[in-house]
Protein backbone atom coordinates (compact mmCIF):
# COMPACT_ATOMS: atom_id res chain seq x y z
CA UNK A 1 0.00 0.00 0.00
CA UNK A 2 1.44 3.35 -0.88
CA UNK A 3 1.91 5.88 1.41
CA UNK A 4 -0.75 8.54 0.68
CA UNK A 5 -3.64 5.11 0.26
CA UNK A 6 -1.78 4.41 3.91
CA UNK A 7 -2.71 7.71 5.56
CA UNK A 8 -6.19 8.40 3.88
CA UNK A 9 -7.04 4.66 5.36
CA UNK A 10 -5.72 5.89 9.11
CA UNK A 11 -7.56 8.60 8.51
CA UNK A 12 -10.82 7.16 7.62
CA UNK A 13 -10.46 4.78 11.04
CA UNK A 14 -10.23 7.89 12.88
CA UNK A 15 -13.39 9.55 11.25
CA UNK A 16 -15.30 6.31 11.79
CA UNK A 17 -14.03 6.00 15.53
CA UNK A 18 -14.72 9.48 16.14
CA UNK A 19 -18.32 8.71 14.76
CA UNK A 20 -19.34 5.97 17.27
CA UNK A 21 -18.13 8.13 20.11
CA UNK A 22 -19.93 10.76 19.31
CA UNK A 23 -23.02 8.20 18.94
CA UNK A 24 -21.92 6.50 22.18
CA UNK A 25 -22.28 10.21 23.58
CA UNK A 26 -25.94 11.19 22.41
CA UNK A 27 -27.32 8.26 23.26
CA UNK A 28 -25.61 8.34 26.82
CA UNK A 29 -26.86 12.14 27.41
CA UNK A 30 -30.50 10.66 25.49
CA UNK A 31 -30.98 7.97 28.41
CA UNK A 32 -30.16 10.34 30.83
CA UNK A 33 -32.84 12.81 29.95
CA UNK A 34 -35.65 10.19 29.71
CA UNK A 35 -34.15 8.50 33.33
CA UNK A 36 -34.35 12.06 35.07
CA UNK A 37 -37.71 13.56 36.31
CA UNK A 38 -39.35 16.03 34.85
CA UNK A 39 -38.67 19.87 35.30
CA UNK A 40 -41.51 21.29 37.28
CA UNK A 41 -43.28 23.79 35.55
CA UNK A 42 -45.73 26.15 37.76
CA UNK A 43 -49.54 26.35 36.88
CA UNK A 44 -50.06 29.41 34.62
CA UNK A 45 -52.46 31.30 37.67
CA UNK A 46 -49.19 31.52 39.91
CA UNK A 47 -50.56 28.43 41.98
CA UNK A 48 -47.85 26.69 44.12
CA UNK A 49 -49.48 25.36 46.65
CA UNK A 50 -52.97 23.33 47.57
CA UNK A 51 -54.45 22.99 50.94
CA UNK A 52 -57.19 20.13 50.72
CA UNK A 53 -59.37 19.68 53.93
CA UNK A 54 -61.48 16.63 53.34
CA UNK A 55 -64.82 15.80 55.63
CA UNK A 56 -66.64 12.98 56.34
CA UNK A 57 -70.05 11.10 55.07
CA UNK A 58 -72.20 14.11 53.64
CA UNK A 59 -74.60 14.69 50.79
CA UNK A 60 -74.55 18.01 49.10
CA UNK A 61 -78.09 18.22 49.88
CA UNK A 62 -77.79 18.05 53.27
CA UNK A 63 -74.31 20.96 53.24
CA UNK A 64 -76.44 22.98 51.40
CA UNK A 65 -79.27 23.10 54.28
CA UNK A 66 -77.12 23.05 57.59
CA UNK A 67 -74.23 24.61 56.24
CA UNK A 68 -74.59 28.68 55.36
CA UNK A 69 -70.91 29.30 56.26
CA UNK A 70 -69.59 26.51 53.39
CA UNK A 71 -72.28 27.69 50.77
CA UNK A 72 -71.12 31.23 51.25
CA UNK A 73 -67.44 30.21 50.34
CA UNK A 74 -69.06 28.13 47.82
CA UNK A 75 -71.03 31.67 46.03
CA UNK A 76 -67.53 33.42 46.62
CA UNK A 77 -64.96 31.35 45.24
CA UNK A 78 -66.40 28.14 43.32
CA UNK A 79 -67.90 24.98 43.78
CA UNK A 80 -67.82 21.71 41.43
CA UNK A 81 -71.78 20.80 41.92
CA UNK A 82 -70.98 17.06 40.11
CA UNK A 83 -68.05 15.53 42.29
CA UNK A 84 -68.47 11.88 43.69
CA UNK A 85 -66.44 9.71 45.88
CA UNK A 86 -64.86 6.73 44.57
CA UNK A 87 -66.63 4.21 47.00
CA UNK A 88 -67.68 3.50 50.33
CA UNK A 89 -66.38 3.31 52.82
CA UNK A 90 -63.95 6.07 53.62
CA UNK A 91 -60.48 4.91 53.46
CA UNK A 92 -60.60 3.87 50.01
CA UNK A 93 -61.26 7.24 48.89
CA UNK A 94 -58.28 8.78 51.07
CA UNK A 95 -56.35 6.48 49.07
CA UNK A 96 -56.97 7.44 45.68
CA UNK A 97 -56.31 10.95 46.69
CA UNK A 98 -52.82 10.20 48.35
CA UNK A 99 -52.28 7.32 46.05
CA UNK A 100 -54.40 7.55 42.77
CA UNK A 101 -55.71 4.00 43.55
CA UNK A 102 -57.86 2.57 45.98
CA UNK A 103 -54.96 -0.40 46.19
CA UNK A 104 -58.09 -2.93 46.28
CA UNK A 105 -58.59 -2.28 49.68
CA UNK A 106 -62.72 -2.03 50.46
CA UNK A 107 -62.23 -1.81 54.17
CA UNK A 108 -61.61 1.06 57.04
CA UNK A 109 -59.21 -1.32 58.57
CA UNK A 110 -55.67 -0.05 60.05
CA UNK A 111 -52.25 -0.10 58.73
CA UNK A 112 -51.20 -2.78 59.88
CA UNK A 113 -53.97 -4.72 57.79
CA UNK A 114 -52.98 -2.44 54.49
CA UNK A 115 -49.09 -2.03 54.30
CA UNK A 116 -49.01 -0.47 50.87
CA UNK A 117 -45.89 0.01 48.80
CA UNK A 118 -44.62 1.91 46.18
CA UNK A 119 -44.76 5.72 46.36
CA UNK A 120 -47.57 8.40 47.90
CA UNK A 121 -47.99 11.55 46.52
CA UNK A 122 -46.47 13.01 49.76
CA UNK A 123 -43.40 10.73 48.93
CA UNK A 124 -43.23 11.73 45.48
CA UNK A 125 -43.79 15.20 46.19
CA UNK A 126 -40.32 15.70 49.09
CA UNK A 127 -38.48 13.30 46.45
CA UNK A 128 -38.76 16.06 43.64
CA UNK A 129 -37.97 18.61 46.51
CA UNK A 130 -41.06 20.01 46.94
CA UNK A 131 -42.95 20.11 49.96
CA UNK A 132 -46.07 17.77 51.48
CA UNK A 133 -47.62 17.54 55.24
CA UNK A 134 -50.53 16.83 56.73
CA UNK A 135 -52.32 18.45 59.80
CA UNK A 136 -54.19 16.03 61.56
CA UNK A 137 -56.13 16.98 64.38
CA UNK A 138 -56.64 15.14 67.75
CA UNK A 139 -53.34 13.06 66.25
CA UNK A 140 -51.53 12.14 69.91
CA UNK A 141 -47.96 12.08 68.09
CA UNK A 142 -46.45 12.05 64.54
CA UNK A 143 -47.76 9.90 62.35
CA UNK A 144 -49.83 7.53 64.64
CA UNK A 145 -51.07 4.10 63.37
CA UNK A 146 -53.81 3.56 65.19
CA UNK A 147 -57.56 5.36 66.34
CA UNK A 148 -57.29 7.11 69.37
CA UNK A 149 -59.99 8.98 71.08
CA UNK A 150 -61.39 11.17 68.12
CA UNK A 151 -57.96 10.34 65.83
CA UNK A 152 -59.21 8.16 62.58
CA UNK A 153 -56.17 7.18 61.25
CA UNK A 154 -58.50 5.70 58.23
CA UNK A 155 -58.29 9.57 57.37
CA UNK A 156 -54.66 9.76 57.44
CA UNK A 157 -53.45 7.77 54.19
CA UNK A 158 -49.77 8.91 54.25
CA UNK A 159 -49.93 6.25 57.63
CA UNK A 160 -50.38 3.29 55.27
CA UNK A 161 -47.62 4.25 52.79
CA UNK A 162 -45.25 1.77 54.35
CA UNK A 163 -41.44 1.92 52.70
CA UNK A 164 -38.72 3.13 54.33
CA UNK A 165 -38.49 6.28 52.68
CA UNK A 166 -42.40 7.27 53.03
CA UNK A 167 -42.38 5.96 56.45
CA UNK A 168 -39.56 8.65 57.50
CA UNK A 169 -41.38 10.93 55.77
CA UNK A 170 -45.08 10.19 57.47
CA UNK A 171 -42.62 10.36 61.05
CA UNK A 172 -41.09 14.19 59.97
CA UNK A 173 -44.34 15.59 57.91
CA UNK A 174 -47.48 14.07 59.63
CA UNK A 175 -48.26 16.55 62.20
CA UNK A 176 -50.94 17.14 64.78
CA UNK A 177 -53.05 19.85 63.22
CA UNK A 178 -53.29 22.29 66.32
CA UNK A 179 -55.75 25.06 66.23
CA UNK A 180 -56.29 28.26 65.12
CA UNK A 181 -55.20 29.15 68.95
CA UNK A 182 -51.58 27.34 68.04
CA UNK A 183 -49.61 24.35 67.13
CA UNK A 184 -48.64 23.76 63.49
CA UNK A 185 -50.97 24.59 61.30
CA UNK A 186 -51.65 28.12 62.00
CA UNK A 187 -47.61 28.25 62.60
CA UNK A 188 -47.05 27.92 58.85
CA UNK A 189 -50.18 29.67 57.80
CA UNK A 190 -48.82 32.81 59.49
CA UNK A 191 -45.44 32.12 58.43
CA UNK A 192 -46.14 31.96 54.67
CA UNK A 193 -44.93 28.44 54.92
CA UNK A 194 -47.81 26.06 53.68
CA UNK A 195 -46.31 23.04 52.12
CA UNK A 196 -47.38 22.43 48.00
CA UNK A 197 -49.66 19.76 49.57
CA UNK A 198 -50.64 19.99 52.68
CA UNK A 199 -54.03 17.97 54.31
CA UNK A 200 -55.85 19.15 56.94
CA UNK A 201 -57.91 15.96 58.80
CA UNK A 202 -60.79 17.26 61.36
CA UNK A 203 -61.32 14.40 64.16
CA UNK A 204 -64.30 12.69 64.44
CA UNK A 205 -66.61 15.50 65.16
CA UNK A 206 -65.31 18.30 63.57
CA UNK A 207 -65.22 16.19 59.80
CA UNK A 208 -69.08 15.46 60.66
CA UNK A 209 -68.64 11.87 61.02
CA UNK A 210 -70.01 11.80 65.05
CA UNK A 211 -71.11 15.36 64.76
CA UNK A 212 -73.52 17.74 62.92
CA UNK A 213 -73.30 19.07 59.61
CA UNK A 214 -73.74 22.93 61.26
CA UNK A 215 -70.91 21.92 63.89
CA UNK A 216 -68.38 20.94 61.14
CA UNK A 217 -69.62 24.40 59.14
CA UNK A 218 -68.33 25.93 62.86
CA UNK A 219 -65.40 24.14 62.05
CA UNK A 220 -64.52 25.39 59.02
CA UNK A 221 -65.33 28.92 59.70
CA UNK A 222 -62.71 28.93 63.03
CA UNK A 223 -60.25 28.15 60.38
CA UNK A 224 -60.30 29.23 56.79
CA UNK A 225 -60.40 33.32 57.79
CA UNK A 226 -57.00 32.98 59.29
CA UNK A 227 -56.23 30.58 56.49
CA UNK A 228 -57.28 33.21 53.86
CA UNK A 229 -55.26 35.91 55.78
CA UNK A 230 -52.26 34.25 55.31
CA UNK A 231 -49.14 35.16 52.45
CA UNK A 232 -49.07 32.26 50.75
CA UNK A 233 -53.59 32.72 49.90
CA UNK A 234 -52.88 36.36 49.93
CA UNK A 235 -50.10 35.99 47.18
CA UNK A 236 -52.23 33.73 45.22
CA UNK A 237 -49.81 30.97 45.65
CA UNK A 238 -52.45 29.21 47.60
CA UNK A 239 -55.53 27.48 46.91
CA UNK A 240 -57.60 26.10 49.07
CA UNK A 241 -60.06 22.44 48.36
CA UNK A 242 -62.54 21.50 50.72
CA UNK A 243 -64.01 18.35 50.04
CA UNK A 244 -66.06 14.75 51.49
CA UNK A 245 -64.36 11.17 51.66
CA UNK A 246 -67.98 9.88 50.55
CA UNK A 247 -71.63 10.33 50.47
CA UNK A 248 -74.13 9.07 53.46
CA UNK A 249 -74.85 6.53 50.83
CA UNK A 250 -78.52 8.45 49.84
CA UNK A 251 -76.99 10.13 46.59
CA UNK A 252 -74.78 8.00 44.55
CA UNK A 253 -71.92 9.57 46.31
CA UNK A 254 -71.88 12.81 45.05
CA UNK A 255 -70.27 14.84 47.07
CA UNK A 256 -69.62 18.93 48.12
CA UNK A 257 -66.83 20.30 46.69
CA UNK A 258 -65.64 23.70 47.19
CA UNK A 259 -62.61 25.80 45.26
CA UNK A 260 -61.29 28.73 47.39
CA UNK A 261 -58.74 31.07 45.30
CA UNK A 262 -58.27 35.14 44.91
CA UNK A 263 -58.88 34.60 41.29
CA UNK A 264 -62.43 32.68 41.48
CA UNK A 265 -65.89 34.60 41.62
CA UNK A 266 -69.08 32.64 42.05
CA UNK A 267 -67.47 29.85 39.66
CA UNK A 268 -69.56 26.74 39.63
CA UNK A 269 -68.97 23.92 37.13
CA UNK A 270 -71.19 21.07 35.99
CA UNK A 271 -68.82 18.56 34.78
CA UNK A 272 -68.20 15.02 36.78
CA UNK A 273 -65.32 14.89 38.69
CA UNK A 274 -63.61 12.75 41.79
CA UNK A 275 -60.76 11.91 43.59
CA UNK A 276 -58.75 10.61 40.97
CA UNK A 277 -58.77 13.94 39.43
CA UNK A 278 -58.22 16.12 42.62
CA UNK A 279 -54.85 13.87 43.34
CA UNK A 280 -54.29 14.92 39.54
CA UNK A 281 -54.30 18.41 40.30
CA UNK A 282 -52.26 17.98 43.36
CA UNK A 283 -49.72 16.25 41.16
CA UNK A 284 -49.56 18.83 38.49
CA UNK A 285 -49.31 21.65 40.95
CA UNK A 286 -45.77 20.14 42.88
CA UNK A 287 -44.84 19.24 39.23
CA UNK A 288 -44.78 15.78 38.91
CA UNK A 289 -46.53 12.66 37.43
CA UNK A 290 -50.01 11.84 38.82
CA UNK A 291 -49.31 8.46 40.58
CA UNK A 292 -51.01 5.23 39.00
CA UNK A 293 -55.02 5.82 38.03
CA UNK A 294 -54.61 9.29 38.67
CA UNK A 295 -53.30 10.05 35.08
CA UNK A 296 -57.06 8.89 33.94
CA UNK A 297 -58.56 11.33 36.16
CA UNK A 298 -59.94 14.63 34.93
CA UNK A 299 -57.79 17.49 36.29
CA UNK A 300 -60.37 19.42 38.55
CA UNK A 301 -58.60 22.27 39.16
CA UNK A 302 -57.37 22.91 35.90
CA UNK A 303 -60.95 23.45 34.63
CA UNK A 304 -61.61 26.17 37.77
CA UNK A 305 -58.06 27.46 35.11
CA UNK A 306 -55.60 27.05 38.38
Amino acid sequence: MSFSNRCRARWQRAVAACAIAMCVAMTACTGAQLDSAPTPTPPASGVEKILVIVEENLSVQDAEAHMPFLMSQARTYGTATKFYAVRHPSLPNYLVLAGGSTFGVADDDDPEAHQLQGASLFGQLLSADRTAKTYAEAMPRNCARGNQDTYAVRHNPWAYFDRPAERAGCEKFDVPSGSPAGGALIDDVTAGNLPTFGLLVPDLCHDGHDCSAATTDDWLQSWLPTIKKGPDFTSNRLVIVITWDEDDARTGNRVPMVVIHPSLKDRHLTTRFDHYGLSASIARIGGVPPLRDADKGTDVLAAFDL
